[in-house]
């Protein structure tokens, strides 16, 4: 039976923030752009949310609801140095550590012989050491698997331990909400709704196969997730599939030459990004995505096995940004430039780009942003 342990920094950049500046701390605050402009909230502190404000909000509704809100300009490198402390605590008690984003990793300590082999305990010095070393809180979940450590270092925030042991999985997991399953988002859960599911015993009652041919291999994912079972391991390296880059503009642009200028600035943050990228890794696909003014979106892609250093042709982007605003020709509020990767130059898997599970910046009025802390 596997020990893990999920760490979360609770509101990790509006954190950093008020350990830099103490004064910030009696303020609602939020990391994030200009409320006046298309900015959107990173992050913000708890009496912020107090009133309503959360991530991914635009920063002009945060302040509608919180006249008095604070906002502050990202400083990603004092965020990175926080993560790297961060770290380099919990190394101290394993060496399988799998980073989620700047401010969450999972820790496998099965293993472990420290503190008699307890991961609450260990859960509990990890939580100890940031907050003495980094003057940081986390939240921390200890469970037989991912999927519960990450469920359950939500379950206190802030500062919280909750702890889920193997007895407890079956009882535990019939109550929970089917939001909580990790994938299900607004229109699944609707969904799952629609078909009278609410928590995971709801869901125990449906059939595998049924949830496959309704929601297709997830379908089947979600029978697992259903009984509390998750057999990924902590994995230390991981292999990343795609990246990306895009901006929401100050205000709409709606030419051909707007276009390819705008590509140009993107290109060059997509390259310096692609800097860090390993040797044996090779590009599959180049994307591009427009969000119009009516806030639809379309994304065109052109699939490519090359090399690292083959890609680097910016009008291959702007030739296809061009062709993707042809579709519907109109105003354009949002633009963006990615690549999918590969392992070596004959892996040319898809997967999918400008969403959650892609790597990528978020980069617009508001913050150049990679998670939402």
């Amino acid at each position: 039976m596997r020990k893990i342990i999920h760490i979360d920094a609770d509101a990790f950049y509006a954190s950093v923030e008020e350990r830099d500046d103490p004064s910030l701390k009696t303020y609602p605050i939020a990391v994030g752009g200009d409320p006046n402009g298309r900015g959107v909230v990173a992050t913000c502190n708890y009496l912020a949310r107090s009133y309503g404000v959360r991530s991914a909000m635009p920063s002009g509704q945060a302040l509608k609801l919180c006249p008095q809100l604070r906002f502050i300009r990202p400083r990603f490198s004092a965020y990175k140095d926080a993560s790297r402390q961060m770290h380099d605590i919990f190394k101290r008690f394993t060496e399988k550590i799998e980073p989620l984003s700047l401010d969450e990793a999972y820790l496998d300590v099965s293993d472990s012989p420290l503190c008699q082999g307890s991961a609450t305990r260990i859960a509990q010095e990890v939580q100890k050491a940031i907050e003495l070393e980094v003057q940081l809180t986390v939240s921390a979940g200890v469970a037989p698997n991912k999927f519960l450590a990450k469920v359950a270092s939500d379950w206190r925030k802030p500062a919280g331990l909750f702890v889920i042991s193997p007895e407890q999985v079956g009882s535990f997991v019939r109550t929970l909400p089917v939001e909580k399953i990790n994938g299900v988002g607004k229109v699944t859960a609707q969904r799952l709704h629609e078909m009278g599911i609410k928590t995971c015993e709801d869901l125990q009652t449906v059939d595998a196969h049924a949830l496959e041919q309704r929601f297709g291999k997830y379908g089947v994912r979600l029978s697992q997730l259903a009984y509390g079972n998750d057999t990924r391991e902590v994995t230390s390296q991981r292999q990343r599939k795609s990246l990306s880059v895009e901006h929401t503009l100050e205000t709409n642009i709606n030419t051909e030459t707007a276009l390819a200028d705008k590509s140009k600035t993107l290109f060059e943050e997509l390259l310096t990004r692609a800097n860090n990228l390993k040797p044996d890794q090779s590009i599959t696909a180049r994307v591009v995505k427009l969000k119009f003014d009516d806030f639809s979106q379309t994304t065109l892609e052109e699939g490519i096995v090359i090399g690292l250093e083959d890609w680097r042709k910016p009008e291959h982007f702007q030739t296809m940004l061009i062709q993707a605003w042809q579709r519907k020709a109109r105003p354009v509020r949002l633009v963006g430039l990615g690549l999918r990767i590969g392992n070596t130059k004959n892996d040319a898997n898809q997967l999918d780009l400008f969403d959650t599970s892609s790597e990528h910046v978020a980069s617009d009025t508001a913050a150049n942003h990679t998670s939402t802390p």
